[in-house]
């Protein structure tokens, strides 16, 4: 068989080990990129649960004010007439804020009349964005039955 030129055809019986490589090199920048997108749904997932972790803990203390409403939570612990079910309450919150945000997360709880403000921060470093800062804050505010 031979071209219009008079040039015979040759007939290909393979692939050369270029194409190889080249398709080689396109598969595993494939799945390193696969990878990468993998990693990032996992920080973003862990970042996300502790989110949720710091909504349960805030809304858990609440629920613990609105059923002790003559206590002050607001008062450090050991200050002033606290009953034991409040110092308990507290002792919960903190050792709850230590479960799901480490060392280094705080919670605050301010009393302002029937307002109640929990605030609650913690470290996020793992899913922050270079050059962001890595504290992460969940505040609720909400009003409780006023003491009779």
């Amino acid at each position: 068989m031979t071209q219009t030129t008079g040039v015979p055809l040759k007939a290909q019986q393979g692939m050369t080990l270029i194409e190889v490589l080249v398709s080689l090199v396109i598969l595993g920048v494939g799945l390193l990129g696969a990878a990468a997108i993998q990693l990032n749904a996992l920080k973003y997932t862990d970042s996300s649960r502790i989110s949720s972790q710091a909504s349960f803990v805030a809304y858990d203390m609440l629920d613990r004010i609105r059923a002790n409403p003559l206590a002050d939570y607001s008062a450090p612990s050991g200050v002033g007439a606290m009953s034991g079910i409040a110092q308990q309450d507290l002792d919960d919150f903190r050792r709850n804020i230590l479960d799901f945000g480490g060392p280094t997360a705080t919670g605050s709880i301010a009393m302002n009349g029937p307002h109640v403000t929990i605030n609650l921060k913690w470290d996020d470093a793992r899913a922050s964005h270079p050059g962001t800062a890595p504290l992460r804050s969940f505040v609720l505010t909400s009003r409780v039955a006023e003491a009779p």
